[in-house]
């Protein structure tokens, strides 16, 4: 039997991290077992279905490089066949109508038992459950209902999913009896929780893939941290791409306890990815980046941008974090870090400093980071300093910052004209 696996997304948000990881480990099971994944969307809400949510999650799955096979199926488009299915259920007895509605008669007195993938047993009297809504009063079709008339339609053989549906298992499992087809194998994850144990949600961080995406996460570490979020590769390792996930996943190493988001572990996995990164891929993402937040990079060569992405790339966490560190290469007002310019420029001797060091590089015919560096410990050697009495100074001159790239890179980078006018600036 080949494995048929479906992802169902609602388009009235964006793309939910939980979510993804449903896609993701939906995707990883029929990809490992030589099966089909299959995109269906619950769009039957009308009301609160818009086209810019499909468009993103759809843009997003592609994004994380979860493709899918035939062609994708719309609820919105199968009323007429939903109602069928029903009116068949109430003339076979095991429903009725009321007022618009149809209504599924619940069987009593039995337990519902259902071997989940990942829990193991679960075990449900039908006592506890009422009668089912298949239609609504308004013509739409409720969820359980239409969610297995679409699954017998298009043969799903497994599904995993989130914790969340365990109550609607039972509900479901009844309609597959009712319309004669064999239930599908049921595998129910763990949710996503914050660091605090407590739902996720948007004090943790991003809910959101378009949120993590545009704050420069790259695609591969947001795959490899959603894997490792209730899945055990069956390994002491944490990064791994996902060619290498499809060959050793399987279902029995899904966690039945809770996965804790955590978005510092996700950051340190990003910079690892970035790191790896060709600067050329990089490049477009980080002019995206730079574009969005106002930098105006008319005339600025991608070569520039290049060796700067070069220079930062094991300094960043994420590719949002380029715009803030790298902003004195694009403008000259750039922001000034208030304690580092009190202890570093508030001193006459430091101000004299950088001028006699701005005055031996406007003589320097080739302004190259090795000929930099040697015309500032020379001076310091010669004024009996330490090269950190220089350097400090004129770092916090140049960029503003404390912190950064190798100073004499920077300076290099940004030229002679440049530093020598910022040094100048700082010292009077």
């Amino acid at each position: 039997m080949q494995v048929r696996v479906r992802f169902a997304p609602s388009p009235t948000g964006f793309l939910h991290l939980g979510s993804a990881r449903t896609a993701l480990f939906n995707w990883l099971f029929a990809r490992n077992s030589g099966g089909k994944f299959l995109l269906r969307i619950e769009d039957t809400d009308k009301v609160r279905s818009e086209k810019r949510f499909l468009d993103e999650i759809v843009e997003d799955l592609k994004w994380l490089g979860i493709d899918w096979d035939e062609e994708i199926v719309f609820q919105s488009q199968r009323f007429d066949i939903y109602r069928a299915k029903a009116q068949a259920l109430i003339d076979a007895g095991l429903a009725y109508r009321e007022g618009e509605a149809y209504i599924f008669k619940m069987e009593k007195g039995r337990v519902i038992e259902i071997d989940d993938m990942i829990h193991g047993k679960i075990s449900v009297n039908t006592d506890e459950i009422k009668d089912q809504v298949m239609i609504k009063s308004d013509g739409s079709p409720a969820y359980n209902f239409c969610c297995v008339v679409d699954d017998i339609h298009l043969g799903i053989t497994h599904i995993i999913r989130g914790d969340d549906h365990i109550s609607n298992t039972p509900k479901q499992v009844l309609f597959y009896e009712a319309f004669g087809a064999t239930p599908p194998r049921f595998g129910h994850m763990p949710l996503i929780m914050g660091a605090d144990g407590a739902k996720l949600s948007k004090r943790h961080g991003g809910v959101s893939v378009e949120e993590y995406k545009s704050e420069g996460f790259l695609p591969e570490a947001m795959v490899n941290y959603l894997m490792l979020l209730g899945w055990y590769p069956g390994e002491e390792r944490e990064i791994f791409t996902l060619e290498e996930a499809v060959k050793i996943y399987n279902v029995k190493g899904m966690s039945d306890v809770q996965a804790k988001f955590d978005i510092q572990k996700l950051k340190w996995m990003n910079g690892e990815y970035i790191v790896k990164r060709d600067v050329k891929r990089l490049l477009p993402l980080v002019k995206g980046i730079l574009q969005a937040r106002g930098f105006d990079l008319s005339g600025v060569d991608d070569g520039y941008i290049s060796k700067l992405i070069e220079m930062y790339k094991v300094r960043m966490k994420t590719l949002a974090e380029f715009a803030a560190l790298a902003d004195c290469f694009f403008k000259d007002d750039y922001e000034v870090e208030e304690k580092g310019a009190k202890k570093h420029l508030d001193n006459e001797s430091n101000k004299a400093n950088l001028m006699i060091f701005a005055g031996e590089l406007a003589s320097l015919e080739e302004f190259k980071h090795e000929k930099i560096e040697a015309v500032c410990r020379e001076i310091a050697e010669k004024r009996s300093l330490k090269a950190g009495d220089i350097i400090h100074p004129t770092r916090i001159a140049i960029s503003g910052k404390t912190f950064g790239a190798g100073l004499f890179e920077m300076m290099e980078v940004l030229g002679k004209e440049k530093v020598i006018a910022r040094m100048t600036r700082a010292a009077t």
